[in-house]
């Protein structure tokens, strides 16, 4: 089936957008209030959800620190030079225009779950009778030895959106005749699985076209990944010869690197690079933490309503849960934010809640029209988010099918970011 912004919106699927806004409305005194920390594809997705079925019973809260929202799903064929930086950027604007979301752009830095209260960097403080929490992911400290974020300007994660994207890709393009690119991936679990091996297709198509010579290296601490045998398809097919991917076997578990040299250091041989890509180790976004919600590296949740498993009067959302089979995913997110949504405008209202269920779809860009894909269907149970069936691109498949999965993507990624923004 392909998707377009009419086909996902209809599934259940619509808008959301917004401008900066002081403080809670003085006009919303005496109804409940909902407080959204992240305006990415959950929290986006659950302040509109929450502000339009609720038809004006919730004063809703969006909290974001900027003003434009660059996604990470499709950022990597912002690299792969198949789209603008401008067509993954959107605005808050439609949220706080027609849906009457106050949007705040400032810093959550702190929850005090018995006053109730999320505290801003600006020094306000902002009341909620619910909470949803969507702060995406942060960087384990240390995970790659040698690199932490005062670093990221040498070796770019790029693994949220914005300014980090734009590096990598202009130094992509600064990479000299015949030079290296290394990618340090991260271990599982980690937003978006597919996604470094996504961004090894992109790189290297550009390099096929500017820089035919140069040489592509994954370190990578897993034993397997997303989508591999498709991957690895087509780098054979498109890319022969100038991708190398070192596994575990072969030492790419124990990885360092200099920035200022320029160096990455594979399991005892320094590899000289012009480029290096470092996705370290991933974790909850810090606001989990400081609110006392995780458990290790990540917040549990109830899949049922997407409540923290240690405060019922909070939601947390997206790639920063603990909730079972769902991969970590811009899809994942704005399918949980729905059922939160559901979920907090029932215990505020008193509307009826229906079942939680979920979907996910994770399509791949490997070259010019060659797309694949991989998802499937959840549903809650007491112990997790359990995946009920699933499906994935094959091997082999021809290029009229393989086109179609691309056009299907685009459709999706209009309707998903209508779903988000309005």
């Amino acid at each position: 089936m392909k998707l377009n912004r009419r086909a996902f919106v209809g599934t259940g699927v619509a808008a959301a957008s917004t401008l900066a806004a002081p403080n809670v409305h003085a006009s919303s005194q005496g109804k409940p209030k909902v407080v959204v920390v992240g305006g990415g594809a959950g929290g986006a997705t659950a302040a509109r959800y929450v502000a339009k079925d609720s038809a004006g019973e919730i004063d809703v809260t969006l909290i974001e620190p900027s003003r434009s929202y660059y996604t990470c799903f499709f950022s990597n064929l912002y690299i792969g030079g198949f789209r603008d930086l401008e067509s993954i950027e959107h605005s808050y604007g439609t949220l706080a225009s027609d849906y009457d979301v106050n949007v705040v752009h400032d810093w959550a830095v702190g929850v005090d779950r018995d006053a109730k209260t999320v505290s801003l960097a600006g020094g306000a403080t902002v009341p909620y009778d619910r909470l949803i929490l969507s702060p995406g992911i942060d960087f384990v400290d240390g995970a790659v030895p040698g690199w932490d974020v005062s670093a990221q300007n040498a070796m770019p994660h790029a693994y949220k959106g914005g300014s980090q994207t734009e590096l990598l890709r202009a130094q992509v393009a600064a990479m000299p005749e015949g030079g290296t690119f290394v990618m340090v991936a991260p271990p599982n679990p980690f937003r978006c699985p597919p996604g470094p091996y996504e961004r090894i297709s992109m790189v290297a198509h550009v390099l096929k076209a500017t820089n035919p010579t140069a040489k592509i290296l994954i370190a990578d601490p897993k034993e397997k990944f997303s989508k591999q045998a498709l991957f690895e398809e087509g780098w054979q097919k498109h890319y022969t010869g100038m991708i190398e991917r070192i596994g575990p076997d072969f030492g790419g578990q124990n990885v360092s690197v200099d920035p200022a040299a320029m160096t990455v250091d594979i399991d005892g041989e320094v590899v000289q690079a012009d480029v290096v890509n470092v996705i370290p180790a991933q974790k909850a976004g810090l606001i989990c933490d400081a609110a006392g919600l995780t458990e290790g590296n990540w917040a549990p949740v109830s899949g049922h309503t997407m409540q923290s498993r240690m405060d019922e009067n909070i939601h947390i959302l997206g790639d920063a849960t603990n909730q079972g089979d769902m991969p970590k995913s811009g899809y994942s997110a704005n399918s949980q934010a729905k059922v939160a949504a559901m979920a907090v405008r029932g215990a505020l209202t008193g509307s009826r809640v229906f079942p939680a269920k979920f979907s996910n779809t994770c399509w791949s860009l490997i070259d010019t029209e060659d797309g694949v894909k991989v998802g499937a269907t959840y549903e809650a149970t007491d112990e997790k988010i359990a995946k009920v069936d699933g499906f994935i691109s094959q091997t082999g498949e021809d290029a009229d099918l393989r086109r179609a999965t691309f056009e299907e993507s685009i459709g999706w990624y209009e309707g998903i970011t209508s779903d988000m923004f309005g």
